[in-house]
C-alpha cells in the first residue's frame, strides 16, 4: 500500500512550527529493533511520528543511501516516484509522488532538504515542504505542509543511532483508519528497510 506519510521521505525537518509542540510522545511499536513513537500535534487532526533505531553501519553509508536520491525508493515506505529538483550545497529541493489506496486521491511533495554537520560525526537532515516551488500536477493533490528530521548519531565500534520524526498535514481528505496505521508503518518499515540497506553493504 502506497502511504503518504512514508514519503515523509526521506529527510525531514527541524523541529520548527507545529512539530516544535509535538513533545508527549507515546510508545505505538516496539519490534525488531525499531520503536515508534506518537505525539498529538496542537490544532491539527494528524499525529506526529518518531521512530529510532541502531543500524550496524556508520554515518557515511546511511547518508550516502538518503543523499540518493532517485534510489531511496527502494527503502522509503511508499515511495512511487523521487527526484532531484536542484541542490545547492547543502541544500537540496526534491519532488515525490505518492499513489495513495483507492478511493483516496494521490499525493505528491515538494521538500526542501538541508543537511547539517556536527564535529561528532552525526548528521541532521532537516526538511519541509514547499509545495510552490514547482506547479501543481493534474490528478494530484499537493501535500501543503511537511516537517520533519532524520538525525544519524554514530554510537561507537560502527554502529549509529537513526531517529525519523515527521509531522504533516496531508491536504485533502484522509480516512481515519488510514491515516492511524500509516503514522506507524511508515517510520517502522522505512527505518527497517534503511537499516536491511545499510548494513548490506558494510
Amino acid at each position: 500500500m502506497k502511504n503518504l506519510w512514508g514519503i515523509a521521505l526521506s529527510v525531514a525537518i527541524g523541529l520548527s512550527g507545529n512539530l516544535a509542540h509535538a513533545e508527549d510522545w507515546q510508545l505505538a511499536k516496539d519490534e525488531q529493533g525499531v520503536k515508534v513513537y506518537l505525539s498529538s500535534v496542537p490544532g491539527s487532526k494528524y499525529k506526529a511520528y518518531r521512530g529510532v533505531v541502531e543500524i550496524k553501519a556508520d554515518v557515511q553509508t546511511i547518508n550516502a543511501l538518503q543523499e540518493d536520491v532517485s534510489g531511496s525508493c527502494a527503502w522509503i515506505h511508499a515511495c512511487a516516484e523521487m527526484k532531484l529538483l536542484k541542490r545547492e550545497g547543502d541544500q537540496a529541493w526534491t519532488y515525490s509522488r505518492i499513489d495513495m489506496p483507492w478511493p483516496v486521491n494521490g499525493r505528491d511533495l515538494v521538500l526542501h532538504v538541508s543537511t547539517e554537520r556536527a564535529t561528532d560525526g552525526s548528521v541532521v537532515r532537516r526538511l519541509e515542504a514547499t509545495p510552490d516551488y514547482v506547479p501543481e500536477v493534474k490528478g494530484l493533490v499537493r501535500i501543503p505542509r511537511l516537517l520533519g528530521e532524520w538525525r544519524m548519531t554514530p554510537k561507537g565500534q560502527g554502529v549509529t543511532e537513526v531517529v525519523y520524526q515527521v509531522q504533516t498535514e496531508p491536504g485533502g481528505s484522509i480516512p481515519s483508519w488510514l491515516a492511524n496505521s500509516f503514522v506507524v508503518d511508515a517510520p517502522f518499515n522505512t527505518l527497517s528497510s534503511l537499516r536491511d540497506q545499510a548494513e548490506r553493504r558494510r
